[in-house]
């Protein structure tokens, strides 16, 4: 029994808990010494549900214990130690190491946001942690800001420590939480978790991908007003990392990708941001990169940019390469039953509820406004699309990308690591890789890389009968006759910011038969008067690198 004397209480006949440092969903933490050890502890006395039968509190305790034992494992400097579990009067505790700090939330409270190369240095420390942890089968499930603690360093710097794992979930056991509620903080929660259909490894990275944003900014790219707001902006809203992310930009986008078959993994999330550490310039993912191909727009913020001046219209897309192989089924099912949580959280339907339900595969549901892509009629390649490409047989929701709408029309300022700002004599300006050079083709303007293997086209023009929609529908209509090989294609009617907009995307036979098939994302909007078309071609085996400087060169692009 544990023993109290005035506010102090003794458990397990040595744990002396002296003050309360921190309460959450799951719990207390309390500042407590180890009267055995003679040493400062932390313990965590674990909620118990008063609505449980006897027999499920005891299931609860049980697997409190099996899950925090596996942790305990955990040996690794970026995971708090687990010293003991105990249980008194059928409750069971937690004891932790001390750590001499507050959580990140507080610092980022208190001193504003982190700067680029600090970001990294979190998001290494973290990579690393989640990996021990994911090699051990244990996710996390709850990776925020307020989880992640900062014990003082001294010259060595401060420690990032990863804590709370008191919803986590070992590989093969049922989870502390599945026997009724949603435990976790919408802001920072996968797409395919809020469904209640998946959680694997790759669920806790897209809630690191968000803590980076914070970090960075102070805010969460999904902090909405409400609950059913934050999970339509998980789910569907344009996502648009804070400017601050722009050095570390392709790191943060591949971590934020709605797909979780192609998020960015741990392992290349950390290169990345050691290399950026080491030189200052973000890599983007290697070829060969287990699972990642950017498919939902993931757009940097453009406070910074200016958007006023509108110049030309568009044409059609060149020919260019290798169609982009559509999601398996399990993931589209995942995002579709997200989807409809979002949609009835916002009508008022119990997110407890929803989100806990499985919604099996989701061959229905209304046509949600959407972070999708946008492309653009034009003769040339296209652009990349925020979403994944639907699959043939199930139409795929229609798509609304919009920008800021406070987004002030000041002049630009940087361009993302690997790129540099382009201000063409043609009355633009956007951001192309760097390497790649200038080639004017008529009305055309094209910027490409070496060999002119990957090709970044834009075309300004007047607006024409039928708008973007209308010109790229013509554009497709004549696609077999204008690419040899046509196939695959498709035109969906989108916006691009508040401007009407459409997407074309395509495969033909390419260039020359030793290149190969070549894929082509075209995006054409209206704006000011004007009509703008922005297309990527590439061959298929570089279309990943083609969706990125589609993305980006569509996001950064500011008539002048």
């Amino acid at each position: 029994m544990g023993t109290e004397g005035g506010n102090v209480r003794v458990i397990a006949g040595r744990y002396r808990l002296e003050s309360r440092i921190g309460r959450g969903g799951m719990g207390v933490v309390w500042r407590a010494t180890d009267q055995l050890l003679g040493r400062q502890v932390a313990v965590k006395e674990i909620a118990l549900d008063d609505s449980l039968s006897e027999q499920e509190s005891r299931l609860q305790r049980d697997r409190t214990l099996r899950e925090a034992r596996a942790i305990a494992q955990l040996r690794h400097p970026h995971i708090i130690v687990v010293h003991d579990v105990v249980v008194e009067d059928e409750r069971p505790y937690i004891v932790m190491e001390l750590i001499d700090g507050g959580s990140l939330a507080d610092r980022i409270s208190r001193r504003g946001p982190v700067d680029a190369r600090e970001a990294a240095r979190i998001g290494i420390d973290l990579l690393s942690a989640l990996r021990r942890a994911h090699d051990a089968g244990v996710l996390h499930r709850d990776i925020k800001p307020a989880n992640v603690l900062v014990e003082a360093g001294g010259d060595r710097g401060d420690r990032v420590v990863l804590t709370d794992f008191g919803i986590a979930q070992v590989a093969g056991a049922t989870t502390l939480t599945e026997h009724g509620a949603f435990v976790g903080s919408p802001e920072y929660t996968a797409p395919e978790r809020m469904s209640g259909v998946r959680t694997g490894p790759e669920s806790d990275l897209w809630s690191l991908g968000a803590l980076l944003c914070t970090a960075l900014s102070g805010e969460s790219p999904f902090r909405r007003d409400s609950l059913g707001g934050i999970l339509h902006a998980v789910v569907f809203d344009e996502i648009r990392p804070p400017a601050q992310a722009g050095p570390i930009l392709p790191v943060v986008r591949g971590l934020l990708e709605r797909d979780p078959e192609r998020r960015l993994d741990a392992a290349e999330a950390e290169r990345m941001l050691r290399v950026f550490r080491d030189t200052g310039r973000t890599p983007r993912p290697a070829p060969g990169t287990p699972g990642y191909t950017p498919t939902q727009r993931v757009a940097l913020k453009k406070d910074t940019l200016k958007r006023d001046v509108p110049t030309r219209q568009i044409s059609r897309p060149q020919a260019s390469g290798a169609a982009q192989p559509p999601p398996k089924r399990s993931t589209r099912a995942v995002l579709v039953a997200a989807a409809l949580v979002a949609a009835m959280a916002g009508a008022g339907v119990s997110a407890a509820a929803l989100l806990m339900k499985d919604d099996g595969g989701g061959g229905h549901g209304g046509t949600p406004t959407s972070t999708a892509p946008h492309t653009s009629p034009g003769t040339s390649p296209g652009t990349t699309p925020s979403t994944a490409s639907p699959s043939a047989s199930t139409p795929g929701p229609t798509v609304t990308v919009t920008r800021s709408s406070n987004a002030s029309p000041a002049t630009h300022s940087t361009a993302p690591s690997g790129y540099r700002l382009a201000s063409d004599a043609n009355g633009f300006t956007l951001a192309v890789p760097e390497g790649f050079t200038r080639v004017a083709q008529g009305e055309r303007t094209f910027y490409m890389s070496s060999g002119e293997v990957i090709r970044l086209g834009i075309k300004v023009a007047d607006p024409e009968e039928g708008g973007p929609t209308g010109v790229m529908r013509r554009a497709a209509a004549d696609g077999p006759s204008t690419n040899p090989g046509y196939r695959d294609g498709r035109v969906t009617e989108t916006t691009h910011g508040q401007h009407p907009a459409a997407l074309w995307e395509f495969t033909w036979d390419g260039f020359t038969r030793a290149e190969g098939a070549r894929h082509t994302y075209d995006l054409c909007w209206e704006e000011g008067g004007r009509m703008y078309d922005v297309w990527v071609s590439a061959p298929v085996g570089k279309v990943r690198e083609a969706r990125e400087y589609f993305d980006v060169a569509v996001d950064t692009f500011v008539p002048s």
